[in-house]
């Protein structure tokens, strides 16, 4: 028999984030740290909504495009929390979850050998969207000494006249990095000389912890038309299961978004859609309360890690912190493994995320701060441990510096 799969699915791996969860799942007395959805119920207001929509029999299906009613709510949200206005009729579309809004958009804009700029570490799903898309995935390298930000100076270094889409997903995860206005404006001013096209993914728009609110580049004079902006109701709204996103952009996109969507989904789950109303309209205390409280868990979390001897990069938005190991000398899979088999606490390897994850780990802090002290205390329990082996083995503290020096010098030669 033939091989029934196609070469492409074939060459995409697996998803670095599910292996450990996996193993954490049948692990009694396990902490897991990793997974990046709100520890807090959907706000029952919003709950009431979905159950009021299933008692009035609204489970038929709704619009191609969604709710026109939903579609008028995020018109005022959007424009009410970043300045930018989309008509509701042809330049928004209400999606299965944001996930579904990025694959839509890169089968949209893409031709084959088109590159798409897709900075790391981020999202598992921005290489597999691009190459399902015919698209070829350019990876940019964020780095720690620029706070994970994406300076004027690497994205020109990757722009090429193949280069058609850059991915902008901030604020970002797994490092909790964000792009303030200045930095926005110098990217877009790149854009709009190299003649780009934006996919703004701002799922984490809800969560920064700065002085400044979050702002979309699609508010920069002149990137509104270049720009498709993703969100959804996971992360801000506690809203995770609901799997309900949108996108806003222009209309000579999204309607070629909305054709793949009408072909392959049909529409967005029509309880969702109602309970999304009201969350628009009526939550923004109930964010403000969810966002005051990952605020205390990053703040006590970023302390504490520092204090048991992990540098750590303060991050300003999304609810992920990105500690460094790489003085322990070990890889970022080796680390987590042994702290989940030693300790029972599951963590994500930064190479999860990209290869320049290398020598990081992504902890979550949307888990109640009761669980984030009895994991911490496990974490720094480990860690002594591995600064005792180090100690003791030949070479003490130095011979744990040569080991990271040397894996340092085994990646450039790759």
């Amino acid at each position: 028999m033939r091989n029934p799969l196609s070469d492409k699915i074939e060459s995409i791996p697996w998803s670095g984030i599910r292996k450990f969860f996996d193993i954490v799942s049948e692990m009694k007395d396990a902490i897991s740290l990793g997974v990046g959805e709100p520890d807090f119920d959907t706000p029952w207001h919003i709950r009431e909504e979905g159950i009021y929509s299933l008692e009035k029999g609204r489970t038929f299906y709704t619009s191609n495009a969604g709710l026109k009613e939903l579609r008028e709510e995020i018109h005022n949200y959007v424009h009410r929390k970043y300045n930018v206005s989309y008509d509701a009729d042809s330049e928004i579309i209400v999606t299965v979850g944001g996930s579904e809004a990025i694959d839509l958009a890169m089968r949209a804009m893409l031709n084959p050998g088109d590159e798409v700029l897709i900075p790391q570490p981020s999202y598992v799903s921005y290489d597999p969207c691009a190459v399902l898309a015919d698209g070829v995935p350019v990876i940019i390298e964020l780095e720690e000494k620029d706070q994970f930000r994406l300076t004027p100076e690497k994205l020109l270094e990757k722009i090429t006249p193949k280069t058609k889409i850059l991915v902008l997903p901030f604020p970002n995860n797994p490092t909790g990095a964000i792009m303030t206005r200045e930095d926005l404006e110098k990217i877009a001013e790149i854009v709009e000389e190299h003649d780009l096209f934006v996919l703004s993914d701002e799922i984490y728009g809800e969560l920064t912890y700065g002085e400044e609110p979050h702002v979309t580049i699609a508010s920069i004079p002149g990137m509104r038309d270049r720009t498709i902006l993703i969100n959804g109701f996971s992360k801000a709204f506690a809203m995770t299961g609901w799997r309900l996103g949108y996108a806003c952009g222009p209309e000579i996109i999204l309607k070629q978004m909305l054709k793949i969507h009408q072909y392959a989904i049909m529409c967005a789950p029509t309880t969702s859609q109602y309970a999304a109303v009201d969350a628009l309209k009526n939550s923004d205390e109930d964010v403000a309360h969810m966002r005051e409280s990952y605020d205390q868990r990053r703040r006590y979390l970023l302390h504490a890690l520092r204090e048991m001897g992990m540098e750590c990069f303060e991050p300003l938005g999304a609810f992920y912190i990105f500690p460094s190991i790489k003085r322990f000398g070990m890889t970022s899979e080796e680390f987590a493994l042994r702290l989940l088999e030693e300790e029972k606490v599951a963590v994500v390897p930064g190479t999860a995320f990209g290869a320049c994850g290398e020598g990081f780990l992504r902890i979550s802090y949307a888990y109640s701060l009761k669980s984030l002290k009895e994991a911490l205390s496990r974490i720094e329990r480990f860690v002594k441990h591995l600064d005792a082996e180090s100690e003791s083995a030949p070479g003490g503290a130095e011979g744990s510096v040569e080991n990271v020096v040397n894996m340092e010098k085994a990646g450039e030669a790759k």
